[in-house]
């Protein structure tokens, strides 16, 4: 059988190609799955997909009318999979319910403290032989407060760095960590913990219920020089309120590794077009805002996991066995 895998970064492919070898031949291409290109997965029974690929109830009919069967996405998150639509077109949906957790967490402390320390300007300014410090003053972690908003694996690993730190732990998720609250999380309500925190973090799902989790309310309830990173889903920031908030000079820094409207834009080339999403080219803007493309997962340890585990996900597709990866079993 051979497998098509839409949206293999550059990095990716090798790695794919290997854990398939001997068992499964894979077709990887650079474009993301969507209306336009799940044409190209006739005759393929089994595709790979991205984080960012749309799998609306359009785009999986056009992959069952073409002979798909099982659809192994490689992410943890499926908020971008319409899984009544799959159920009742008999498609398989498996994901990756685990990867290393670091790979994202450290990834989240370094947006932290890039922006908290102003790195980025730093940088700029050296190549340019200024040596000047005037505006790159930061604030030592140690002994503020931390808010992270969802303890699950990621949070946890987050909270173990802040622990580090030394800093006081607030948590808020629905339920408790006993790994978090042996490091001495304090778990509050929400409001608490967005007006108390210094750095406020978020590691929680995006669903109906935590989609704009951090609204203009809830935005407005933070600390003027508060600093915001979110490197789990861009839909839990209301980021037209956001930009509101930082027209207003609130926040000392904001880092994020992801965007609500990202699908389309991240992952792609897009540096000799006009960006027509205007709440991204002002969010850019902000010299205290610093925006990487989804990229907190992209270690090789975290891509070696989530690429093994989609690897079993086929294998045991193909051999009629269920894991906790499945989301639509077989039909």
């Amino acid at each position: 059988m051979e497998i098509l895998a839409f949206g293999v970064q550059a990095d990716e492919q090798p790695l794919i190609e290997h854990a398939f070898a001997g068992h499964h031949q894979v077709r990887c291409l650079d474009v993301f799955l969507n209306e336009d290109t799940a044409p190209i997965a006739a005759g393929y029974e089994t595709v790979s997909t991205s984080v960012n690929a749309e799998l609306g109830a359009r785009v999986l009919e056009i992959l069952a009318a073409g002979g798909t069967r099982m659809i192994a996405q490689r992410s943890t998150g499926f908020n971008n999979i319409d899984l009544k639509a799959a159920e009742r077109l008999g498609l398989t949906v498996a994901r990756v319910s685990y990867y290393s957790p670091y790979s994202v967490a450290e990834f989240a402390w370094t947006l932290a403290m890039a922006v908290n320390r102003r790195v980025v300007r730093a940088s700029t300014r050296t190549r340019d032989f200024d040596f000047r410090l005037d505006g790159l003053m930061g604030r030592d972690m140690h002994g503020r407060t931390v808010g992270v908003l969802g303890t699950g694996k990621i949070g946890e690993a987050f909270t173990r760095i802040a622990h580090g730190f030394g800093m006081r732990l607030l948590g808020w998720d629905v339920a408790e960590n006993p790994g978090c609250l042996e490091l001495g999380m304090q778990y509050v309500p929400k409001e608490q913990l967005l007006a108390e925190s210094d750095l406020i973090t978020l590691h929680v799902p995006l669903m109906p219920e935590t989609t704009h989790l951090l609204d203009a309310d809830a935005l407005k309830a933070m600390k003027d020089d508060a600093i915001l990173v979110n490197s789990s889903r861009g839909g839990l920031i209301d980021t037209a309120a956001l930009v509101t908030e930082l027209r207003a000079g609130r926040f000392a820094g904001v880092g994020l590794d992801v965007y609500e409207a990202e699908a389309g834009l991240f992952y792609v080339d897009r540096s000799l077009e006009a960006i027509e999403d205007d709440i991204l080219a002002r969010l850019v803007t902000f010299p205290n805002v610093l925006v990487t493309s989804h990229q907190a997962y992209y270690t090789e340890d975290a891509v070696g996991q989530i690429i093994d585990a989609t690897v079993k996900n086929v294998l045991d597709y193909k051999a009629g066995r269920r894991s906790e990866n499945v989301l639509v079993p077989r039909s």
